[in-house]
């Protein structure tokens, strides 16, 4: 039986208007690499959703400026601790798994509060990963 061949002209996939905005970014959601939950991208208290509200895992997309979406790397991101600010506001560091760069991103109101929790007492039980942690900030 003789193969198939290819044909020459390029078969082109249809836009598909639903998923991507101006600049192909994807307009409504976005899929989470660590738990694989779909998210949408308006959440309470924060004008650039970048992570995972079940996980709180994220991927490494603003360079300088919350929601500028300007870095090369893409790599996974780890949320490995929380910090307050000084008006009470809870912070969460996220540190890329591919880069080893350390950013902070403001909690959601929607994110969870069991997840939450837990990232708190992560200092308790690895202070020698917490004060690496408050190091490089």
């Amino acid at each position: 039986m003789p193969r198939r061949t290819r044909r020459d002209e390029a078969h082109h996939q249809r836009r598909k208007e639903v998923l991507h905005a101006a600049g192909g970014h994807r307009a409504n959601d976005f899929r989470c690499v660590g738990c694989r939950l779909t998210v949408s991208v308006r959440a309470p208290g924060t004008a650039h959703r970048n992570h995972c509200p079940n996980c709180l895992a994220s991927l490494h997309v603003d360079r300088r400026i919350p929601g500028d979406r300007d870095s090369a790397c893409r790599g996974r991101m780890e949320a490995v601790a929380i910090f307050a600010r000084q008006d009470g506001e809870w912070m969460i560091v996220h540190q890329c798994l591919s880069c080893d760069e350390l950013s902070t991103n403001r909690i959601a109101g929607d994110d969870n509060v069991l997840a939450l929790m837990q990232l708190a007492l992560k200092p308790l039980q690895d202070t020698e990963r917490a004060s690496r942690t408050l190091l490089a900030l």
